[in-house]
């Protein structure tokens, strides 16, 4: 069973700095783009950042320059370093995955993790 964690949320004063972390487990065959979506109260679910497997990245506008997301092939895992944190940035963070997984063929799809709350407040 294919699983994503993700882990670093928390409460931060505005202008501070907070590292997500999402590991992937289970039986992956193939970890291909993975990314950071977030979601506040109210407001459709948006895409933060993705990198592919060969380390291209792609930001929202609203993050550029403030975050920035990597990833460790080897571990399976794929961080989102933010800084200069605001509080539009209040959401809960989700972790999002396309992998392969080998059963009776090969299957492909996106997987999501559960989601970690980031709260960005005085």
């Amino acid at each position: 069973q294919v699983q994503l964690v993700e882990s670093g949320g928390g409460l931060v004063q505005p202008g501070g700095s907070l590292r997500l972390s999402c590991a992937a487990s289970g039986s992956i065959f193939r970890l291909g783009t993975m990314g950071w979506y977030r979601q506040a109260p109210g407001k459709q679910r948006e895409l933060v950042a993705t990198i592919t497997s060969g380390g291209n990245t792609n930001y929202a506008d609203s993050v550029k320059g403030r975050f920035t997301i990597s990833r460790d092939n080897a571990m399976s895992t794929v961080d989102l370093q933010m800084s200069s944190l605001k509080p539009d940035d209040t959401a809960v963070y989700y972790c999002k995955a396309f992998i392969t997984v080998l059963t009776i063929r090969l299957d492909s799809r996106d997987y999501w993790g559960q989601g970690t709350q980031v709260t960005v407040s005085s």
